[in-house]
């Protein structure tokens, strides 16, 4: 993982310990960020059998993939974004909001930020800031306070933000000590990474992921699509996967948690 913006004198930059791809993990770390309680992370179990698809509550607002980092994907990721230009966006007017990831094995906490940053989640971060009244120009947590200051901040800005977070980083030593597995430390290199899936405002599915240039467009979904729509199956995790197991060599170690609101 790259190393974050100003790093001491050492020249080693932050780095994290690295997240459990578990909901109750992530949704505490969420909550204790000040995301609404009504949201949760929920285990995906499959992605092909419609009875374990039914077991997670509708719809779906982000899909967060764990995955092991193949030389296919290092490949794949490198020959796509070739051509690209680094993304410089800001503003209200983007129609997701990116994060750059600038500190090591953050990779779970990037993918968070994007899951609840972006479409219908943010809506449940409590913050009276983030609504268009702006009555009150104090938001209401340490979450709020993070992305309304993100929103008009470019990439870079935005890095540096997440870097000096003496909140973030507090909440997510937190979550790291509370996983089912021992932690390993935080200076030792993990071959798992994180990707974020999520519905734009416009309706359209995006892949967010903090090492590439920029979020990727993957396609239009419908208005009742959500990110575990069949369409957008179609067009982001089942795709992923598949060009993964088509390249064959390596264990495919994939999991899937989902954000939603709970069954009533």
């Amino acid at each position: 993982m790259a190393e974050g913006p100003n790093p001491p004198k050492s020249g080693v930059g932050k780095r994290f310990v690295p997240l459990e791809n578990n909901p109750e993990v992530m949704s505490k770390l969420m909550h204790n960020l000040g995301m609404s309680e009504k949201l949760d992370f929920h285990d995906v179990y499959s992605i092909d059998e419609p009875d374990l698809l039914a077991i997670v509550p509708r719809p779906a607002h982000a899909l967060l993939l764990v995955f092991p980092v193949s030389e296919t994907y290092e490949n794949f990721r490198r020959q796509e974004d070739a051509d690209k230009q680094e993304y410089n966006g800001s503003g209200e007017g983007e129609p997701v909001v990116w994060y750059k990831q600038t500190i090591g094995n953050a990779c779970g906490l990037i993918g968070l930020l994007h899951g609840v940053s972006n479409g219908q989640a943010r809506s449940y971060i409590n913050a009276r800031s983030l609504t268009p009244a702006r009555q009150n120009p104090e938001p209401d947590s340490d979450l709020a306070r993070l992305v309304d200051s993100a929103i008009s901040r470019s990439p870079v800005e935005r890095a540096n933000l997440l870097y000096e977070s003496q909140a973030l980083e507090t909440a997510h030593q937190s979550a790291a000590a509370g996983g089912d597995t021992a932690a390993p430390e935080a200076e030792q290199s993990v071959d798992l990474h994180y990707v974020c899936f999520v519905k734009d405002k416009r309706g359209r599915l995006w892949e967010m992921d903090g090492r590439r240039k920029g979020p990727l467009d993957r396609g239009v979904l419908d208005a009742g699509d959500d990110v575990l729509s069949e369409k957008a199956l179609e067009l982001g995790v089942r795709r992923f996967i598949d060009r993964e197991i088509k390249a064959g060599g390596g264990e495919q170690r994939f999991s899937l948690i989902a954000l939603a609101q709970g069954f009533d």
